[in-house]
C-alpha cells in the first residue's frame, strides 16, 4: 500500500476530528443558534471552499422548507423562500440517506448561483403526509463538492444530531419536571384543611405523596360540609387512582368536581357513587379504574354513618368501649370498570369515644426491606393503643410507624389517612 494514502487520510481524520470538536464544544442553549454556527464555520472553512450555507426548517403545517438562514458569497435569496417537499422527492429521500449531492434544478436558486449542492439532514424528524422528513436540512453550495467535504458533512451531521438530540430531551425533561409541578400544585390544592370539627366528630386527614412535593400522586380525599335543605351533614371521600403521575391527578380533579356538584343535589349515596362510576367509565376509557370510599355523618341522635365502599380497601372502626373492631368492607367494585355497576349502603353506629380510620392502600401495603407488608393487624394494634388520643396524634402515630417499618423498602406509595373520632365528654384525650 502507498503511504501517501496513509498519510492523507491520516490527515484528513484528524482535520475532521478537529473540526467536530470545535464546531460541537459547550451546551446548546437554542438550536437555531447552534446551527447557524455549524453553517457559518463551514462555509469559512478555507480547506473545503464552500460558497454558501443555508438552513432550511420544515414547517409541517404548510407542508414546506422555509429558508431561515444563509451565508456566503451567493447572492441573497427571498428570506420568505419556501420550498414544497412534495416538490422535491430528494427531501424525502434525505430522510434515508441522511447526506446527499445533488444538482439544483430549482431556477430561482440556479439563478442565485447555486448550481450543485450537499445538504445533510439533522435534527430528528416530523411528519408530513405520514412521511417523516428532517426537522432541520444543512445546504451548502461551491463550484464543486469534494469527496472530502461530502464525508465531513456526513459525520458533523451525525454528531450533530446527536446534540440536538440531547438538548431536545434535555428541554423535554425540563417541560415534563413543570408540567409535574404545575399538575402537582393543582392537586395539593383539592387537598382540604387537615383539620375539621363537625358536632362532637374530630377530623385529621393528610395525604404524603411517594415523591415528595413535585409528585403527582394517585390519592385524594376531600370534605364535604352540607348544610342545604335544612340538612347538616359531613361526606368524607378517599379515592385512589390505579394511574399514575398527570393521568392520575386529572382523575382527581374529575372526581373532586363531581362530587361537589353531586353534594348540590344531595342525591342518595348509591345513586351518587353509581354515577360517578358511569361519569369516569365514559370520561377515561384508556385510563385505569379507581377505587373509592365514602362516609357520611349527620347529627342523628343515633350517630348512624353510611358509607358505599368502591373497591376500596375497608376503613376500620374501632369501639373501645367494647374492644370490637369493624371493617367498612366494598359494597360494590372499581369505579369505570363496568359502565352500569349498582352499589348498595352500609352503616355503621359512632359511640363516643368511636374511632374511624380511613386510609389508603399505601398504609397497609409498605414493604419492609425483607419483603414483608406492614398489614392490618399492625394497623389495628396502633389504632387500638392509641385510640384516646386525638385524630391528629392517630394520624401521625400510624404515618411514623409505617415510616419505621418500611425503612429503605422498594416499594413506595402514596400514603393516606383520615382519622374520625366522636368525642366521649366523660374521658379527657390523652396529649
Amino acid at each position: 500500500m502507498d503511504n501517501t494514502y496513509f498519510g492523507a487520510n491520516y490527515a484528513f481524520q484528524l482535520n475532521t476530528q478537529q473540526i467536530i470538536e470545535e464546531l460541537t464544544k459547550g451546551a446548546i442553549t437554542d438550536d437555531f443558534e447552534f446551527l447557524k454556527k455549524i453553517v457559518s464555520e463551514l462555509q469559512m472553512n478555507k480547506a473545503f471552499e464552500i460558497s454558501g450555507g443555508r438552513i432550511w426548517k420544515l414547517l409541517p403545517d404548510e407542508k414546506s422548507y422555509a429558508l431561515v438562514f444563509q451565508h456566503g458569497q451567493v447572492q441573497d435569496i427571498p428570506g420568505d423562500y419556501k420550498v414544497l417537499v412534495e416538490s422535491d422527492p430528494k427531501l424525502f429521500e434525505l430522510t434515508a440517506q441522511h447526506t446527499l449531492i445533488a444538482q439544483e434544478e430549482d431556477p430561482i436558486l440556479r439563478n442565485k448561483g447555486i448550481f450543485i449542492y450537499s445538504m445533510a439532514g439533522v435534527g430528528g424528524f416530523q411528519k408530513v403526509n405520514g412521511k417523516k422528513y428532517f426537522r432541520y436540512i444543512l445546504g451548502f453550495n461551491a463550484m464543486e463538492i469534494t469527496q472530502e467535504f461530502y464525508i465531513t458533512l456526513g459525520i458533523i451531521s451525525s454528531f450533530v444530531s446527536i446534540k440536538l438530540n440531547e438538548f431536545y430531551e434535555e428541554q423535554l425533561q425540563k417541560r415534563i419536571k413543570k408540567d409535574i409541578f404545575t399538575a402537582s400544585t393543582i392537586q395539593r390544592n383539592l387537598f382540604p384543611d387537615h383539620k375539621l370539627t363537625f358536632s362532637d366528630y374530630q377530623i385529621f386527614g393528610t395525604c404524603i405523596q411517594s415523591g415528595g412535593d413535585a409528585n403527582v400522586g394517585g390519592d385524594y380525599f376531600d370534605y364535604f360540609h352540607n348544610q342545604e335543605r335544612e340538612e347538616d351533614r359531613l361526606g368524607i371521600i378517599i379515592a385512589d387512582a390505579a394511574s399514575s403521575g398527570l393521568p392520575a391527578a386529572v382523575q382527581a380533579v374529575f372526581l373532586s368536581g363531581a362530587v361537589k356538584m353531586a353534594q348540590v343535589f344531595s342525591p342518595k349515596i348509591s345513586t351518587m357513587v353509581s354515577r360517578l362510576n358511569t361519569l369516569i367509565f365514559d370520561a377515561f376509557p384508556f385510563e385505569r379504574p379507581v377505587s373509592m370510599a365514602y362516609c357520611e355523618f349527620t347529627l342523628s341522635t343515633n350517630r348512624i354513618v353510611q358509607y358505599a365502599n368502591a373497591g376500596h380497601v375497608a376503613p376500620i372502626h374501632y369501639r373501645p368501649s367494647e374492644n370490637q373492631f369493624q371493617f367498612l368492607d366494598p359494597t360494590g367494585g372499581l369505579l369505570g370498570i363496568l359502565k352500569n355497576q349498582k352499589y348498595t349502603v352500609e352503616n355503621v353506629r359512632m359511640f363516643p369515644g368511636d374511632v374511624l380510620v380511613i386510609y389508603s392502600d399505601g398504609i397497609t401495603e409498605a414493604f419492609n426491606t425483607e419483603g414483608k407488608l406492614f398489614g392490618r393487624n399492625r394497623l389495628q394494634e396502633i389504632i387500638k393503643e392509641y385510640c384516646c388520643s386525638d385524630p391528629e396524634q392517630i394520624v401521625y402515630k400510624i404515618i411514623e410507624e409505617v415510616e419505621k417499618f418500611a425503612g429503605a423498602g422498594q416499594y413506595v406509595d402514596d400514603k393516606t389517612l383520615i382519622v374520625v373520632k366522636r368525642l366521649d365528654k366523660n374521658k379527657k384525650m390523652e396529649i
